[in-house]
């Protein structure tokens, strides 16, 4: 994708339907000249077609056409299951109240009669824009809220499940066990313990992020000295699988984030690198400066992952968890989690993957401000 077509989709695309061409035009005009993209089609029936194929975010709807009036092209679009969310304002020159009724009740958002004042169409179209931007906005924070619902009841239940199973069962039979087998079932509990508890710290983070009540506290430290905490934190989880973690940064590399969110972020890529690196693999940090940012890289080279996998890796919509290399679990939330902080950095991240050949996961964050 090219940078004009990244542009292009942040601008409101408008669909005008009129059959007459000279308000087509003034219209068309006056809308590009507010820095909108413009469509202007003659009829209803091509209003159908052009908005299926390609999906306005706010259509002016004239009413009084040939082959199709403006009531019947509103009817339709509201009854059209990918349609039916676009905004219609009816620019029209009926005038009686009860034109203006039935355009509302056929699912009209507002009504201006012609002759109409530029200023007024611009500003009614800048309201209704908003207005579903913030529609948008909040079915996307419902999805998110139910999955985020949907992990705490699921991936919470599991640990607890086998916690309790290994408990009762060990106590149960601790007179009968020996020392070997208690051993083995400790240590079993252990590592649920600590998976579980790791998932009730990146669900509180979560939590805080999404309700914006999250401190961000960013403040000039150096690199190493955090990153050598956090490797410190899983050096049990790469001892277990013989996996040996380098850390390649210049010792003196000053960086400019917000501590705990950069801990949590690289306690999720790094645990994620350990989770899918074969026993005896190499994990590597790096960290790169140049004077307008920082980019910090996770290098594995374990399993890796198709193009399939890998976009839906940040849509929560679509997280999905896989089994580690020695069948560990995850939630996917992680990696949901370390999106969201580095977006609180005004950061990027992005993953370079190749199946069986390892995986790069790559985040870049502002020098300092």
């Amino acid at each position: 994708m090219n940078y004009d077509t990244m542009i292009n989709q942040n601008i409101p695309d408008i669909l005008i339907v009129d059959d007459v061409a000279a308000n087509l035009k003034v219209l068309g005009d006056m809308l590009k000249a507010d820095g909108y993209k413009v469509r202007p089609v003659p009829n209803g029936s091509l209003a159908l077609q052009v908005a299926e194929k390609e999906k306005p975010d706010l259509i002016l709807l004239d009413i009084m056409m040939p082959d199709m009036d403006g009531y019947e092209v509103c009817r339709r679009l509201k009854e059209h299951k990918t349609l039916n969310d676009i905004p219609v304002i009816f620019i029209s020159a009926l005038n009686d109240t009860n034109d203006i009724v039935k355009a509302l009740k056929t699912g009209g958002v507002d009504y201006i009669t012609k002759p109409f004042q530029s200023e007024e169409v611009s500003t009614r179209i800048a309201t209704h824009l908003k207005i579903r931007q913030q529609n948008q906005e909040l079915q996307k924070h419902l999805a998110d809220k139910d999955r985020f619902i949907s992990i705490l009841a699921h991936d919470l239940k599991n640990p607890f499940n086998a916690l309790l199973g290994l408990s009762d069962l060990l106590l149960k039979n601790i007179r009968e066990y020996d020392l070997d087998r208690i051993e083995s079932f400790m240590s079993i509990i252990h590592k649920t313990a600590e998976s579980t508890y790791s998932l009730l710290e990146d669900l509180l983070i979560w939590a805080q992020s999404q309700s914006g009540k999250i401190p961000y506290e960013p403040k000039n430290f150096i690199f190493n000295t955090l990153c050598l905490e956090v490797l410190g934190n899983l050096k049990l989880n790469a001892n277990n699988k013989n996996i040996s973690i380098n850390l390649l940064s210049a010792d003196e590399l000053h960086i400019f984030a917000d501590e705990n969110m950069l801990k949590a972020i690289l306690r999720n890529l790094i645990s994620n690198a350990i989770k899918f690196t074969h026993n005896g693999g190499r994990v590597d940090v790096l960290a790169m400066q140049t004077d307008s940012q920082t980019t910090i890289s996770v290098i594995d080279n374990g399993t890796g992952m198709s193009v399939e996998t890998i976009n839906k890796l940040f849509d929560i919509t679509k997280t999905h968890t896989t089994p580690g290399t020695e069948k560990e679990t995850g939630t996917g939330l992680g990696l949901l989690l370390c999106k969201e902080l580095v977006n609180k950095h005004n950061g990027a991240i992005w993953v370079e993957s190749e199946t069986g050949k390892g995986s790069s996961f790559k985040f870049s964050i502002p020098a300092m401000q």
